[in-house]
C-alpha cells in the first residue's frame, strides 16, 4: 500500500506529526491523492504496531511526533527497490465497464464517447495545472504521469472503438 510506504519515506527525512505527514504527502503527489487525517493516524498506528515507526514525546501543542525505526528504513528500502507489477495496481474500472457492456451486448459507442470526452477534459486540466503550477519535481512527476496515462487512455479508447466497429458480434448488437 503506497500510503504506508509514502509515510515512511516522509519520516525518513526526519520526525513528523500526523498533520505534517498529511500535508507533505499531498504536496508530494500534487494534491492528486488527498488523505484523510484519520487515514494518516490509522496508518501510523499500524506502522507503530509493526515496529516501523516509534512515537516520541508530545510537543508543546500536544502533537505526537513519529520517527522511522531501522525496521522502517529497511521496509522503505525494500519498497523502493521492488518494481511495481500489474497485480499491485487496482483493477481498472473502465476496462471492466467496457467488457461488461460488450458481454451484455450493449451499444458500447456511447460509453466510449462519454469516456473519451471526460478523459480529454481531464487531460486539459492536467496540462493547465502543469503550466500554472509552480510544482516541485515530485509534483511535476505525478502530473506528467497522469498526463501520460490520460493520453494512453485516449489511444486505448480509439483502439477499442476500431476493434468493436470491426467485430461481427458488435455489428449484430447494433443491427
Amino acid at each position: 500500500m503506497a500510503i504506508r510506504q509514502g509515510l515512511l519515506a516522509l519520516l525518513s527525512m526526519g520526525p513528523r506529526y500526523g498533520y505534517q505527514l498529511r500535508t507533505e504527502f499531498e504536496a508530494s503527489t500534487g494534491a492528486t491523492w488527498p488523505l484523510n487525517i484519520g487515514q494518516v493516524y490509522t496508518t501510523l498506528s499500524r506502522l507503530e504496531r509493526d515496529g516501523l515507526v516509534a512515537p516520541g514525546e508530545q510537543d508543546d501543542q500536544g502533537r505526537v511526533v513519529y520517527s522511522i525505526t531501522e525496521a522502517g528504513r529497511a521496509e522503505l528500502e525494500r519498497w523502493l527497490s521492488t518494481p511495481v507489477t500489474q497485480s499491485d495496481r487496482p483493477r481498472d474500472e473502465l476496462v471492466i465497464k467496457l467488457a461488461m457492456a460488450v458481454t451484455a451486448r450493449a451499444d458500447v459507442r456511447p460509453v466510449i464517447q462519454a469516456q473519451r470526452t471526460a478523459t480529454m477534459r481531464t487531460l486539459q486540466e492536467l496540462v493547465r495545472a502543469k503550466r500554472v503550477n509552480g510544482a516541485g519535481a515530485a509534483q511535476l512527476l505525478v502530473l506528467e504521469s497522469m498526463i501520460f496515462q490520460a493520453e494512453a487512455e485516449q489511444r486505448w479508447l480509439d483502439h477499442c472503438e476500431a476493434v468493436l466497429t470491426a467485430s461481427p458480434q458488435t455489428q449484430e448488437t447494433q443491427a
